[in-house]
């Protein structure tokens, strides 16, 4: 199994392919349907990002409060494609990495590959399991979102499988490409 730092994605990439399993390590930035709005409004206000996009990994999940001793409460992904109208704009400002799960629309895979970028899937369901590997967290925008609020999440060893490689090959497709 590959090991994959969110800081070192870009050179490592082009190495990876559909199908393929990896540990995931480093910052990733939590944000669902509201978060990912609220950025492409502030983009289109040429405002201020609460994160730089370059070279960022999001991850498509709502984390619940963390129960006493622990950093998190559980942090499953969420269903991919609902992220998808956003995705274009988002690889186009640098995002290097996605994780979430299901298959993502056509568009999405050729900007995937158009821009060198990465879609990892993680397990549904086994958002308890994800927790384990998350080893702080710390608030970074949209605080009235609640669960949906953009966090900072560092990981170590998550546990995905590439979905989407930078060469557009997909794990959803009938022929894996």
């Amino acid at each position: 199994m590959r090991r994959l730092e969110t800081g070192a994605a870009r050179e490592a990439n082009g190495s990876l392919s559909a199908g393929e399993p990896v540990l995931l390590s480093g910052t990733l930035y939590t944000a669902r349907d509201a978060a990912h709005r609220r950025i492409i409004e502030l983009l289109d206000a040429g405002a201020s990002l609460p994160f730089d996009l370059e070279g960022a990994a999001i991850y498509y999940s709502g984390p619940t409060p963390a129960p006493p001793g622990q950093v998190i409460g559980s942090c499953g992904p969420t269903t991919s494609a609902r992220m998808d109208k956003y995705t274009t704009r988002l690889l186009e400002c640098g995002l290097s990495i996605m994780v979430g799960k299901g298959p993502r629309n056509a568009q999405v895979v050729a900007a995937i590959k158009r821009h060198g970028a990465l879609y990892l899937c993680a397990v549904g369901g086994a958002g308890a399991l994800i927790a384990r590997h998350v080893e702080d967290m710390r608030e970074v925008a949209f605080p009235e979102l609640g669960c949906e609020s953009v966090k900072a999440l560092t990981m170590r060893d998550m546990p995905l499988v590439v979905g989407v490689d930078p060469r557009g090959g997909d794990i959803f497709s009938r022929d894996g490409r």
